[in-house]
């Protein structure tokens, strides 16, 4: 039988995750279970680059990610999930790896020079934060990873990465694979204001969102500004509710062929789209409610995902202190 390929992929604990989450990475994370190898980390140590200050909500933030993991399917028994802080090999290879580095490397990455100018509510100017790619490469290369689930503004990462490994390998012989950028189809939804879908601008729904609040949000959507009557031409392409409806309606065509005649309001077709919303999101909302009460229950397949991440890191990490002679 063939050796399943190996895939890693993480997220920072930052709490519950929004349904920009759910179509944009954790649909193919439980797609890609049936074909890989797969390891699902909190990484809890690439949070403390941003959120250093205050680390009180970490822990909890990480139990509900991990319950929407499983909410959406990911199967504890099918693939590994496990804290980044659980397994220490994690901060030994980061610490190897920023040693052969070079400072250039980074100071060009464009998503350093972004945020440092996006992020403008703290304080990133910290090793930590300049360095977060090469923790990014130890989290990949400790499990030799042939795969890493990225979109498309993250192949510079991937490729620092494997500029890492290469430079490792040369110094101390052929131990860390390269790994390859795994690029799967994703569904993109706007936040509620037509904005990029972030907690932080307050315009998301959550995962498993309870059906009035649901419904309170969908009221709140933005529309198409020039359609103030049902019989105005509307403007379909620009339409926060209309880009949902891509995604829920199997009759978006239709809906978009209505809008532009002027036959339906905004109105109706936000009414139609609370019910489409809230027919998908039920099983989930009552599979949720059930996973995150359940403590002792999350607190276990961290705590085993943990261990068995922790016996192959271990693996990798022997071959290392062999290649560096220690």
């Amino acid at each position: 039988m063939t050796e399943k390929k190996r895939v890693l992929s993480g997220m920072r604990p930052t709490g519950r995750l929004h349904l920009g989450h759910y179509f944009g990475v954790v649909q193919n994370w439980v797609k890609m279970q049936e074909e890989f190898e797969c390891f699902y980390m909190s990484s809890d140590w690439h949070a403390l680059t941003t959120d250093y200050a205050d680390t009180s909500k970490i822990d909890e933030n990480t139990f509900e990610m991990v319950a929407d993991w499983i909410t959406a399917g990911i199967d504890p028994r099918q693939v590994v999930i496990f804290k980044q802080s659980r397994v220490p090999y994690h901060s030994e290879l980061f610490l190897i790896l920023s040693m052969i580095t070079p400072l250039g490397w980074l100071e060009r990455c464009p998503t350093y020079k972004e945020q440092i100018q996006e992020i403008k509510n703290k304080d990133l100017n910290n090793y930590g934060f300049l360095g977060y790619p090469v923790l990014m490469a130890a989290d990949i290369s400790l499990y030799k990873a042939n795969f890493v689930p990225v979109g498309q503004d993250q192949l510079a990462h991937l490729e620092l990465t494997r500029e890492i490994v290469r430079r490792f390998n040369n110094f101390y012989g052929n131990i860390l694979i390269e790994p390859k950028e795994y690029l799967a189809k994703a569904s993109k939804l706007a936040g509620l204001d037509g904005r990029k879908m972030s907690k932080s601008y307050d315009n998301s729904i959550l995962f498993g969102e309870e059906d009035d609040v649901l419904k309170e949000k969908v009221r709140k959507m933005f529309t198409d500004p020039l359609k103030i009557k049902k019989t105005d031409i509307g403007h379909p392409e620009g339409c926060v509710v209309f880009s949902f409806h891509k995604v829920f309606n199997k009759e978006y065509i239709k809906r978009h062929d209505e809008c532009k005649a002027g036959s339906i309001g905004c109105v109706l077709c936000k009414k139609q789209l609370m019910e489409l919303l809230s027919e998908f999101m039920k099983p989930f909302t009552r599979k949720r409610r059930e996973i995150i009460t359940d403590k002792a229950y999350l607190q276990n397949v961290i705590s085993e995902g943990s261990q068995k991440a922790i016996e192959v890191a271990y693996k990798t990490m022997f071959e290392i202190r062999q290649g560096l002679k220690f």
